[in-house]
């Protein structure tokens, strides 16, 4: 099956312009064009694209997703250079969801500290834990 870049925009939610620079800056060497110069995208081509956006999002700079994209095209001789990628990528997001963790931990005291102090209509519900000032507790 093929699709229009506005197809494939809308399946991934990403705008065209991203793909049309991802594109640009030769991520995308396998998509085929129509004779007047659209891109034709098969599955193969969306599954490069969700790759490009994971890349993307654990922090992986466009140069580094083409190093990935030629290492694909040179074949079995850099299957270790990909696996090691994938293996500190996930060690990144790893670290992290821990930061976010406990971001979300402090975010999470914080809502039940102003939960019970608006129930009762002060902070001074909190005073027997008060060590200084309330914006720290």
């Amino acid at each position: 099956m093929t699709y229009s870049i506005g197809d494939v925009a809308h399946k991934l939610n990403i705008t065209i312009p991203t793909i049309r620079y991802y594109d640009r800056e030769g991520l995308l060497p396998f998509v085929e064009r129509t004779k007047n110069g659209s891109r034709v995208f098969k599955d193969t081509d969306i599954e490069l694209l969700n790759i490009i956006q994971c890349f993307k999002l654990s922090g992986l700079s466009i140069k580094e997703i083409k190093d990935f994209i030629e290492w694909c095209a040179e074949g079995d001789s850099t299957l270790q250079q990909r696996y090691d990628l994938f293996m500190e990528r996930k060690t990144a997001v790893e670290a992290q969801m821990k930061e976010l963790k406990e971001t979300l931990d402090l975010i999470n005291h914080k809502c039940d500290y102003y939960k019970t102090a608006v129930e009762a209509g002060t902070e001074d519900v909190h005073k027997d834990n008060k060590i200084g000032n309330t914006i720290f507790e």
